[in-house]
């Protein structure tokens, strides 16, 4: 049981970094990406630097709030098991 929290956690771990990754931001939705070579065109267009960054903080939020909740929920139910016993 400890390896697979373990592990999990780790994966998660990892899956956070690489989602933050510079290699992250070439995946961009399809109106994201269509709006920046809009833009590029344009030459009265908006700077556009910040836009990767938006999406990669857009990115990261759910899974840190879904790492916090399995934190969250191991702790507390190791310590019901602790009780238990």
């Amino acid at each position: 049981m400890k390896k697979l929290v373990v592990f999990t956690l780790w994966l998660l771990l990892f899956t956070t970094l690489r989602s933050v990754a510079p290699t992250a931001a070439q995946a961009q939705c399809t109106m994201c990406k269509t709006q920046v070579e809009a833009s590029r065109s344009d030459k009265d267009g908006y700077d556009t630097s910040g836009l990767n960054k938006g999406i990669l903080y857009l990115m990261t939020i759910p899974y840190l709030l879904i790492g916090t909740v399995g934190f969250w929920w191991y702790r507390n139910n190791k310590k019901k098991k602790l009780a238990q016993r």
